[in-house]
């Protein structure tokens, strides 16, 4: 299964990174939740971008672009398969970073991809 990291991981159930943890996790993915607070997610712990997992094939953005450049080396240090921009986090500037690497972009809603067969 294709191990998802989400970045900007949060503990509100009324966020959709909560909902998108929690949907994966239903499916049988492997997460790693990646945020700011500390807590759990799905059963999962969220952990600070200090720990670099190279095991990812996907990274689901839920960080708004004014917020993401710290994450920059940290994301392509994962070297993901591909990213997913939800609504809200699409960056130009990160995406063509990560196409010049040949890390597929992609601009969509996690979620939506979950609930229509194109996750």
């Amino acid at each position: 299964m294709k191990k998802t990291l989400i970045l900007g991981a949060s503990t509100n159930s009324a966020r959709y990174s909560y909902l998108v943890a929690n949907k994966l996790v239903r499916k049988g993915y492997p997460i790693v939740n990646v945020g700011r607070k500390k807590g759990d997610v799905a059963g999962v712990a969220i952990e600070p971008a200090e720990v670099v997992h190279t095991d990812i094939d996907t990274v689901t953005m839920y960080v708004g672009p004014k917020n993401q450049a710290p994450y920059y080396e940290y994301i392509l240090a994962t070297n993901p398969h591909r990213v997913i921009f939800n609504p809200g986090s699409e960056n130009p500037e990160l995406a063509t970073q990560l196409k010049e690497r040949g890390i597929e972009v992609i601009e969509a809603c996690t979620l939506v991809m979950l609930n229509t067969g194109q996750y």
